[in-house]
C-alpha cells in the first residue's frame, strides 16, 4: 500500500544547504518546509551560540517535537524537514515507523567551513564544525549527494530521486 503523503528528511552537517535544498524542494513539491533549527528550545540555541556542542540529552526533546510534526503533517500530505540528524538513533527517533525518503548532503569540511564563515546571524559558530564532523555517522540508505555541485543540480538530482 502506497503512503498518501510524502515525507521527506534532508541531513547532513551543518552548512551543507539543507535550508536552501529544502525551500527549494518546498516550491517544487508543494510540501511545507521545516527548519529543525527553528525547534530548538532556548537552553539549546544559548548552548551552541556559546560554541557548546550538544549532547543527547539536549537533543531528546527537540527530535521528539520533530517526530511529532513529521506525524502530524501526514495528516495535510507531508512535509519536507531540514534536520542535521548526525547519528542513527537521531534518524530512528524522527522516522517513527514512518515511510521517509531521506537526502543525505555530504561535502568537504573546508567547503562547508567557508561556507559557514561567511554566514550572517546564525547561532551555530562555524567553530563547532569539527564536533558536527565526528559525531556523524553516515547512513548506508537514502540518496547521498554532494554539495560540491550547484543548488540546481542538487535539487534536479533530488527531484529525480524521490520519482523512483
Amino acid at each position: 500500500m502506497t503512503a498518501n503523503y510524502q515525507l521527506i528528511i534532508i541531513t547532513g552537517v551543518s552548512g551543507t544547504g539543507k535550508t536552501t535544498l529544502g525551500t527549494s524542494l518546498s516550491q517544487k513539491l508543494s510540501l511545507p518546509f521545516y527548519d529543525a533549527d527553528l525547534f530548538h528550545p532556548k537552553e539549546n540555541i544559548a548552548k551552541m551560540s556559546n560554541g557548546i556542542p550538544l549532547t543527547d540529552q539536549d537533543r531528546q526533546p527537540w527530535l521528539e517535537a520533530l517526530a511529532s510534526k513529521l506525524e502530524e503533517s501526514k495528516k495535510s500530505g507531508g512535509c519536507i524537514l531540514a534536520c542535521s540528524s548526525l547519528k542513527e538513533s537521531y534518524r530512528k527517533i524522527l522516522a517513527g515507523g514512518n515511510d521517509i525518503k531521506w537526502i543525505h548532503l555530504k561535502g568537504d569540511r573546508d567547503l562547508i567551513w567557508d561556507r559557514m564563515k561567511a554566514r550572517k546571524n546564525h547561532y551555530m559558530k562555524a567553530e563547532m564544525l569539527d564536533s558536527q564532523f565526528s559525531t556523524w555517522e553516515e547512513p548506508n540508505y537514502g540518496k547521498k549527494l554532494s554539495i560540491d555541485q550547484t543548488p540546481t543540480e542538487i535539487l534536479e538530482e533530488v527531484l529525480d530521486y524521490l520519482k523512483k
